[in-house]
């Protein structure tokens, strides 16, 4: 599993960690039970501070794709293949839908007709 941020780039380094690793579950280079790396070296071959990477942590952990305990480190959960595949295409249907100039009351009531 290769992750890089672009710190030139305007999405926050801490939503492009995390999309890398959800790209990396949803394509099963990691597994459930699979432990990362502490946040700290992480962090450090990345060249971002710790706490980027311990909020792109808790954006999975919020997701529920990582389960996070502190200092034991964080693992794949096994609902997380399914998840992060759930979660790039939610993602991608909020870009396609602001794009189209529909806002958050019109999204949600687009999802909730399907429902």
């Amino acid at each position: 599993m290769l992750l890089r941020v672009d710190p030139s780039s305007p999405q926050p380094l801490y939503e492009q960690l995390a999309a890398g690793l959800r790209g990396a579950i949803a394509k099963r280079e990691l597994r459930p039970g699979d432990r990362l790396p502490p946040a700290r070296k992480l962090a450090d071959g990345l060249d971002v501070n710790v706490h980027t990477v311990l909020r792109a942590f808790a954006v999975l952990r919020d997701e529920g794709l990582l389960e996070v305990r502190r200092g034991r480190g964080s693992v794949v959960t096994t609902q997380a293949p399914r998840m992060a595949r759930l979660t790039e295409l939610a993602q991608r249907l909020v870009r396609e839908s602001r794009r189209a100039g529909l806002v958050e009351r019109e999204i949600l009531s687009l999802v909730e007709a399907l429902l």
